[in-house]
């Protein structure tokens, strides 16, 4: 089955839903509407696969989506050997740059294994 690319206009506006809550100092993941969030969280990761092609890294926002990225080993079964996991307000706020990688993995927002696990250079996808 061929993926549907999410058009830039409207995952913008996805992502400005959830910026503008946060904005307010709302918790996206209560203030937001579930599709919204859905959108913005694929929509992200679908820039953050076309921004950094490749299989190494797997990147999971659940319950939205996952996706493999950065060049390097392809990873095809199992548990791959690098993973990226996070919640949704989390993931956002990476994906936009209002939280950099090394605050999230200092502050243990990001769960992340694997050598190629570090996501510092290729975020934020969102400016």
């Amino acid at each position: 089955m061929a993926r549907v690319r999410i058009g830039d206009d409207i995952g913008r506006a996805a992502v400005s839903v959830v910026q503008a809550a946060t904005a307010e100092g709302a918790d996206a993941a209560t203030s937001v509407d579930r599709s919204t969030l859905a959108l913005a969280v694929r929509y992200s990761l679908q820039l953050l696969a076309e921004e950094a092609p490749g299989g190494t890294v797997e990147v999971r926002v659940p319950p939205f989506g996952a996706v493999q990225c950065i060049e390097g080993p392809k990873h095809t079964r199992g548990t791959p050997p690098n993973v990226v996991e996070t919640d949704v307000t989390t993931w956002l706020a990476l994906a936009t740059g209002a939280l950099s990688w090394a605050d999230a993995r200092g502050a243990g927002r990001v769960h992340a294994s694997g050598q190629r696990a570090d996501l510092g250079d290729v975020l934020p996808i969102i400016r």
